[in-house]
């Protein structure tokens, strides 16, 4: 009943805002989507394709934010790695530094320690710096996680503590910098995820984009580590 009443709360709070403005005039997302493609032959034969999309929506003080993710990799034909993960979020502004914010998130990763980790959590966000140039938000709340480990019937579901940090930085009009960094934990497990990258404008609507992506749970099962890493470049388009 407990985890009932917090995804069902949640949901009402992530659909209100998007029913009341779903009318109003010059409602419209924007965002962006990227995908990139790594290919090595020789000794070893691999393919590795990641994917991403992800959208935002102002409407007065609501924010919206949803997002999909994908990685699928191959070598010597057969598949060494398979996840694909979601998200939605909505906030609403306090003033013009702090907000109150909810989502849900879910991730699915066929060679990972945990075969899938789905949150829905409430946050309080604050811009502790925000200029032409330069953006920092942080964020810190608390939610429920509901886990699987992988191959076992063993489910870690249970409440969790969540923080996040959010940093951009535009050198110029062509290239930005970003690191956005999201931690969830309870004593069963922390998952912790690291998004660096560089992007580089090539037009009004494409730019290249080379990132490095850190994900690391605390605890894993024998024979996995518990730090997984991804190095990409990626060709993004700006809607």
């Amino acid at each position: 009943m407990k985890n009932r009443v917090i995804v069902l709360a949640i949901a009402s709070l992530l659909a209100a805002p998007a029913i009341a403005s779903a009318n109003e005039a010059g409602d419209h997302w924007s965002g962006t989507g990227e995908v990139g493609l790594a290919i090595s032959k020789g000794n070893t034969d691999s393919r590795t394709l990641v994917g991403k999309l992800t959208g935002a929506r102002k409407q007065g003080d609501w924010t919206y934010a949803a997002g999909a993710a994908f990685l699928n990799g191959k070598a010597d034909g057969a598949e060494t790695a398979y996840r694909y993960e979601g998200f939605f979020s909505t906030a609403r502004d306090l003033d013009a530094r702090s907000y109150l914010g909810a989502g849900i998130r879910t991730e699915r990763d066929h060679y990972a320690s945990y075969e899938y980790q789905n949150v829905a959590a409430f946050n309080y966000g604050f811009r502790a710096v925000d200029t032409e140039t330069t953006k920092l938000t942080l964020e810190a709340g608390v939610g429920y996680r509901w886990s699987k480990l992988q191959d076992l019937r063993v489910h870690e579901n249970g409440t969790i503590g969540r923080g996040a940090l959010l940093f951009k930085h535009q050198f110029n009009e062509n290239v930005a910098l970003y690191n956005d960094l999201l931690v969830e934990g309870n004593k069963d497990n922390t998952f912790i995820r690291n998004d660096l990258g560089l992007l580089v404008k090539m037009t009004d609507a494409l730019a290249l984009k080379a990132g490095v992506e850190a994900r690391h749970n605390t605890d894993v099962l024998p024979g996995i580590k518990k730090t997984d890493t991804l190095t990409t470049f990626n060709v993004v388009y700006g809607f």
